[in-house]
């Protein structure tokens, strides 16, 4: 009886480790699912930080051409004088008379048309033109010219006086839209001078964008 009792026993002790020994396994298995489960749903959260990364990648390289241009377009300046050679008065005339500046220091951005005497402005901006006069005394003819933007008077730079000479000039800050013209008029009855010296000139710069 003492035997059987002992055998019995021993089979449950046995059967009992067997039971551990099989279950272990299945508890490492256990164990090991929620870790794959995680590394899958990691996975697809990667993929989706590279696409995020790509994207914004992909928008720098277009603020980069958009700065590229921007910066291209800010560099606009002109510099010229009446005459591109020899020497002279211009007018008077009977009215007003558009000043074509032939003499060409400067044109940065090529804005200012030689062959028109229109600045055309390239974008929206502040920009700044000057103009200076030169003329010789006249009873009866005063030098003096105006500014226009887009057909509208802006500044005049006007004097007259019988004898010697006279230098009026002027100069104004505008915002202009692109497509904006500018340019200069001589005024009805006045003449100016210009010579290889270059007294008569226009010019013009952006100061910045808009």
């Amino acid at each position: 009886m003492e035997k059987t009792v002992f055998v019995l026993l021993l089979l449950l002790v046995c059967c009992f480790s067997e039971t551990q020994v099989t279950a272990k396994p299945e508890t490492q298995k256990q164990s090991d699912e929620p870790d794959s489960r995680s590394q899958q749903t990691r996975v697809p959260d990667i993929h989706t930080v590279l696409r995020e990364m790509n994207a914004m990648l992909a928008e720098q390289r277009v603020e980069i051409r958009h700065l590229q241009r921007d910066n291209e377009v800010k560099q606009v300046a002109f510099s010229a004088s009446l005459l591109a050679s020899g020497s002279g008065h211009t007018g008077p005339f009977n009215t007003q008379t558009t000043l074509i500046y032939k003499h060409v220091v400067t044109n940065i951005g090529n804005a200012y048309n030689p062959n028109t005497g229109f600045f055309i402005a390239p974008v929206r901006g502040a920009y700044h033109f000057q103009f200076y006069v030169h003329g010789h005394g006249h009873p009866s003819h005063g030098s003096g010219v105006v500014l226009f933007k887009n057909g509208h008077h802006i500044f005049v730079a006007y004097e007259h006086q019988a004898t010697y000479s006279v230098n009026p000039s002027n100069g104004v800050s505008l915002l202009l839209e692109k497509g904006d013209i500018v340019f200069i008029r001589l005024l009805q009855n006045t003449r100016i001078y210009d010579s290889g010296n270059h007294h008569s000139t226009f010019s013009g710069h952006l100061l910045f964008t808009m």
